[in-house]
């Protein structure tokens, strides 16, 4: 019985021993042992107790997990010694290195940016977790291109002061590509038709830059959409993607794609009606838009497209949040369909304020004179998207981007939000140029295109090449009244040898200047006039043709010239820079005013349209026509203002101004007729994601000059096919042309590769 007294004595004084221990003690002070790299501050900090807290065992837990949930330390002990709190870590290892070796299809940077997104970069704490998952989702990045071999190991090395280094070891095996894809269950339409709508494809001859035959998940579902909107826009409602399967061969190098389908049969319009609310829009207006008629095949295209015509007719009144339902009726049994479009306008939405950001240089007011949406009128979408064009089309802005946000509290009230990306507006230029029609060409300019924020032009430049020299000195306020009316004015010495340029053998000196005006008539027409004098100097050589020998003999070699310049420029184009859409036509006229040594006049016409074929394509169809006549007692054109044709600007493949008449010495003499015209498909650049400054086009050329417009034959209108290429780098403009006559004559100069660097071009 002894033992059991013993037994039973122990447990007693543990039983008290613990319960001393688990009572509640003030803490009088805290130590923190284990520490390292870690600060005893950043322990403080995230305890939940301190000192002058009252605690016991059972709030130790509490305590333990407000650590660990640091993610600074792997293991968290306390003890209480006292009224002494000791808090005991073990802190995880700092990470000292990341090694990447074996990747090729995914850069090193990128894959660090990766890490660094869940945590794992050097300096932070060693997570093994992470680095577990971030080997599951670079996994996951190499199977999405098309490398399903991939093998990812990774190694963490021990260092000395609790530091590790991180291999990561990638094999990323050979790409896999979709060897085949096949569809099952189609009989309205063959399989090469219903494999043009996807993105994914088997290997082809561009499938190394287009990566098209490389399989992965996105891709297909994005394929799978494509066949159903490719059905339901041709009435095949009843359309379904029954299955899909992937297979992949061992060796992880051939995809295999099977798509199991349902048409069922095309259905056709029995009946189509509007209802709703119409907001301030005249009911015809909105049944106008409506395209689809009765006994027409259904379209799920056609129905998206009336839809957000009429949200936008709505948005041009302020109805910004219109919706547009579309309630279709089915009758299984006849395939046929009964369309009901709902409109619900909602509420009129007005600006309650214009706000810009980005612009550092630019003051606010610059741009916001560009804006048509006004603030307190309501929203229009029309007139947002007119602000946006305007702004875009400024020199000194990159981008412009735009939002609508809603005002919060309130339903009828948004802001307008203009984002804005500004380039460098000016510069101080000392280049090298070379051109086939110019030569080498020195320049020295210094050029504003936003002097000090306001909007203003204004530019020095001196050039000097083997043509000649060129003085310019130029200003423009393009608002100097509130309308809109510009006034600038341009100063200018010319001294140019014609026979740099491919044309008759003489000096011409030109100094001059004039005021120009500029008077906006609506949203896309200008009238402008330039009121100016020239006075012009002619010095011949020995190898001056005889024609320009005797008309200076005749007339004189010194032109006092009152000249009256005007246009009218109708210019829809979305921007200035490589336009994708609309379209520039310009009218001019110059008549040397009497009074003048010589008179005379030039008429001018200058068309181009832009037609976006596609995202990525675009068309484009242009021409010229020049014609000019003395006047008084002045007859015909002077020599020295006739029109030439042939080079960059012309008629690409012959050389600069050497096509139409020419004088007795076989100089080219130009004529008082021109007439040219080109098309262009404007295709995207290969190898280059962000192609703003770069164009390639495929162009067809036609064109000449005659010595009078009774003297034009169509017969001798020369043509030219070829590719050009336009970069406007940080340098100046570089353009090249390799254009091939089609129609060379003898006589004709034919020059296949043009080109010209740091000159300017339009």
């Amino acid at each position: 019985m002894k033992w059991y007294r013993c037994l039973l004595f122990s447990v007693g004084l543990s039983i008290a021993v613990f319960g001393a221990q688990a009572a509640d003690f003030v803490i009088q002070d805290i130590q923190v042992e284990g520490l390292q790299r870690i600060s005893a501050g950043t322990v403080f900090n995230y305890l939940p107790v301190q000192v002058g807290s009252t605690v016991s065992e059972k709030d130790y837990p509490e305590i333990i997990r407000a650590l660990f949930k640091t993610g600074f330390f792997s293991d968290v002990n306390l003890e209480r010694k006292g009224n002494v709190l000791v808090v005991t870590v073990v802190e995880r290892p700092a990470i000292s290195e990341i090694k990447i070796v074996g990747n090729k299809d995914i850069s090193t940077d990128d894959l660090k940016k990766a890490l660094t997104g869940v945590g794992l970069a050097e300096g932070r704490v060693f997570d093994r977790s992470l680095l577990e998952r971030m080997e599951q989702e670079l996994l996951q990045q190499y199977y999405s291109r098309g490398r399903y071999g991939v093998r990812i190991k990774s190694e963490v090395q021990p260092l000395e002061r609790n530091r590790v280094a991180i291999t990561l070891d990638i094999a990323e095996g050979e790409t896999a590509s979709i060897s085949r894809i096949n569809i099952v269950g189609n009989k309205a339409f063959s399989n090469k038709e219903l494999l043009k709508q996807l993105q994914s494809s088997t290997t082809g001859w561009f499938s190394f830059f287009t990566k098209d035959d490389q399989y992965s998940k996105q891709k297909l579902a994005a394929d799978l959409e494509s066949l159903r909107s490719f059905y339901l826009d041709r009435g095949y409602l009843k359309f379904n993607v029954e299955s899909t399967q992937v297979s992949i061969t061992p060796d992880k190098k051939d995809v295999y794609i099977t798509i199991n389908i349902t048409e069922g049969e095309p259905y056709t319009i029995e009946d189509v009606q509007l209802t709703g609310q119409y907001g301030v829009v005249p009911e015809q207006e909105l049944r106008d838009l409506i395209t689809i008629k009765p006994g027409e095949t259904f379209s799920r295209a056609k129905m998206t497209e009336i839809a957000k015509k009429m949200s936008e007719r709505l948005g041009e009144e302020g109805y910004s949040f219109a919706n547009i339902n579309t309630v279709p009726q089915l009758d299984d049994a006849k395939k046929k369909v009964a369309l009901t479009f709902v409109v619900d306008p909602g509420k009129r939405a007005y600006v309650r304020r214009i706000n810009f950001q980005g612009n550092t240089k630019t003051q606010d007011e610059v741009l916001r004179r560009e804006v048509r949406q006004m603030e307190g009128s309501w929203v229009s979408s029309k007139d947002l998207a007119r602000s946006k064009t305007r702004l875009q089309r400024l020199d000194y802005l990159e981008s412009v981007n735009v939002e609508t946000p809603a005002v919060p509290g309130t339903n009828d009230q948004v802001d307008v939000n203009y984002t804005v990306a500004e380039r460098a507006s000016g510069s101080v230029m000392f280049g090298v140029g070379y051109g086939q029609e110019s030569g080498l060409l020195l320049n020295v300019s210094l050029s504003q295109n936003n002097f000090l924020g306001t909007g203003n032009q204004f530019g020095i430049a001196f050039n000097n090449s083997s043509v000649g020299q060129n003085y310019n000195i130029t200003f423009n306020n393009p608002y100097y009244t509130l309308d809109g009316v510009s006034l600038g004015f341009r100063l200018y010495y010319r001294d140019i040898d014609s026979s740099e340029l491919n044309t008759a053998n003489y000096v011409q000196n030109v100094f001059g200047g004039q005021v120009n005006f500029g008077f906006p008539l609506n949203e896309f027409d200008t009238l402008r006039l330039s009121p100016g004098y020239e006075h012009i100097w002619i010095d011949t050589t020995t190898e001056t043709p005889s024609e320009i020998i005797d008309y200076l003999g005749e007339n004189g070699n010194s032109y006092d010239e009152f000249k009256l310049n005007g246009s009218w420029a109708h210019d829809t184009r979305d921007r200035t820079i490589f336009p994708t859409s609309g379209g520039l036509s310009q009218i001019a006229a110059e008549i040397a005013l009497p009074g003048s040594t010589a008179e005379f006049y030039k008429l001018d016409y200058r068309g181009i349209v832009y037609f976006p074929l596609s995202s990525w394509l675009t068309w484009s169809v242009g021409g010229e026509v020049g014609y000019g006549e003395g006047y008084g007692g002045t007859d015909g054109l002077p020599f020295f203002e006739n029109f030439f044709a042939g080079g960059l600007r012309s008629v690409r493949g012959y050389k600069a101004n050497t096509l139409g008449p020419r004088y007795s010495n076989n100089d080219p003499s130009g004529g008082a007729f021109k007439t040219v015209a080109n098309t262009q498909l404007i295709l995207p650049v290969p190898f280059i994601e962000k192609a703003e400054n770069v164009r390639l086009a495929a162009f067809f050329d036609i064109g000449n000059v005659f010595p009078t417009i009774d003297e034009f034959d169509a017969g001798e209108l020369r043509y030219s096919v070829g590719v050009s290429g336009l970069w406007v780098s940080p340098f100046g403009p570089l353009v090249l042309s390799v254009g091939v006559p089609l129609n060379e004559k003898s006589g004709d100069e034919a020059e296949n590769f043009q080109f010209s660097f740091g000159i300017p071009f339009n």
